[in-house]
């Protein structure tokens, strides 16, 4: 059986990257005129206020009296303005504060690495004097807060679309339980089982902010939760190892749990076992959920390819998956239940490796395809629990071990295995879940790993 999902799960990830291919279309994106340099926003209003809170909100969020682009040309040159505001956006509004402007993400948020081909890729701002990739889908939101144009963002996370770009621009973002903030009036994937909305900062203490504008009261909670555990010696911390993952990435993660002087706590091949049949089943149901959203977009010609190809492969993935991969999400969700009952939260990589140069001339399918099995954030999602990504410290020294793999995925992975090591970064990521509703507790957890792993401010310096 666990041969037959790993077939299906390569099948999966090779067909997605063979429509693409048979798509001809590279990887350079078009620029969009409107957007200021460093393509972080589709509409940019400049601050009036310097020492006001600067929100960005995903392009993919309704804004009412605002075109809702959702990254797309077909959406920005045939949508009228949204009549309303989305739900989510209602703190924020009572509160007056400074909306910056609605942040770049990948076409209808399909594409984990980021790329726009029409509004441009956001490159991360890790590295000064390379482009690397951003992560996505929320690039804009996560590039917007690093590069300091807003102090906090909304971004969404159907399979890791928050937690990714943050890893990869070297921010704090918090993934949050699913059904906590409501998602009407944004644009969905999959809003039954895996969307959701949630802050993302430049530090902890500014994505405390952010949820705080999201659920009200938040702030309360969060201090409560500092009070409750003020150290980290009463936390226990789960810590999964998953096959794949750099080891430079592994050690920064053991390095940082160890600094901040958390219990930690093995957890066994089994519960790994279970994760990996979440991971897939959790990637089927994001998949099918491009093609129950986005179908009617298929045939549009001002569609991308690589937005199309999604959806294509979300087709089969529902009328092929789909059905089984829901039915096993109760079981997970009690697999986890089981694990709280013996550690406070989970600890692992939120991606295997850092951010590769952008590529200029692999196929599309064959790096979303990759982006998939990068990512070790969609199990969490099958879950419904919340989740959160903050930076921390990478000392990256080892040489890069090269396998020649013939097929098309293989030698992509070679080719960005090799960019990762050309394009240096002095930053990874932590991710931390813990259980339903515990977006307090997991932010206190990560206010202590930050205090630890501070070095005078350079930890998140560009090399």
């Amino acid at each position: 059986m666990k041969e037959f999902r790993c077939f299906v799960c390569k099948s999966f990830l090779l067909g997605l990257a063979s429509i693409a291919l048979l798509s001809g279309c590279s990887l350079l994106p078009r620029f969009h005129s409107r957007l200021p340099g460093n393509r972080a926003f589709i509409v940019y209003w400049p601050p009036t206020q310097t020492n006001q809170l600067k929100l960005a909100v995903k392009d993919n969020i309704d804004m009412k009296g605002v075109v809702t682009t959702a990254g797309s040309e077909l959406l920005a040159k045939t949508r009228a303005p949204a009549e309303k505001d989305a739900s989510c956006l209602a703190i924020a509004r009572q509160r007056n504060v400074q909306i910056v402007g609605k942040a770049n993400l990948s076409e209808f948020a399909l594409a984990p690495s980021g790329f726009n081909e029409f509004f441009g890729t956001p490159p991360s701002p890790l590295n000064s004097w390379r482009k690397l990739l951003p992560g996505g889908s929320s690039c804009g939101s996560a590039v917007a807060v690093a590069s300091g144009m807003a102090d906090v963002a909304f971004g969404t996370d159907t399979a890791g679309s928050i937690r990714v770009p943050s890893a990869w621009c070297g921010v704090v973002g918090l993934k949050t339980t699913h059904g906590l903030v409501p998602i009407d009036g944004v644009f969905p994937i999959e809003p039954d089982h895996l969307d959701t909305v949630g802050p993302m900062g430049k530090d902890i203490a500014h994505t405390v902010q952010g949820m705080d504008l999201l659920q009200d009261g938040f702030a309360a909670l969060y201090a409560a939760a500092v009070a409750a555990k003020p150290s980290a010696r009463e936390i226990r911390i789960g810590r999964l190892t998953l096959k794949g993952t750099d080891p430079e990435v592994d050690r920064a993660v053991d390095e940082a749990l160890a600094k901040t002087g958390f219990q930690v706590i093995p957890l066994d091949d089994s519960f790994r076992e279970q994760w990996e049949r979440a991971k897939g089943d959790g990637n089927m149901i994001a998949a099918a959920g491009a093609w129950i959203s986005d179908k009617e977009f298929r045939f549009e010609m001002r569609v991308a390819a690589r937005t199309k190809s999604a959806i294509r492969v979300g087709r089969i993935a529902y009328l092929t998956s789909y059905g089984e991969a829901v039915a096993r999400q109760a079981e997970w969700q009690n697999t986890l239940k089981e694990i709280f009952g013996k550690v406070d939260f989970i600890a692992l990589p939120t991606l295997q490796t850092p951010p590769p140069l952008i590529p200029p001339n692999l196929k599309i399918g064959v790096l979303e395809a990759l982006m998939l099995q990068l990512q070790n954030t969609v199990a969490v999602n099958f879950a419904g629990n919340p989740a959160l990504a903050l930076p921390i410290p990478l000392h990256y020294d080892v040489k890069v071990a090269v396998k020649r793999v013939q097929s098309p995925a293989g030698a992509a992975r070679d080719s960005l295995d090799r960019q990762m090591h050309d394009g240096k970064v002095a930053v990874t990521s932590l991710q931390l879940i813990g259980p339903r509703l515990s977006e307090a507790q997991l932010l206190n957890a990560g206010r202590l790993v930050e205090a630890a792993v501070k070095t005078n401010g350079k930890n998140l310096a560009a090399p």
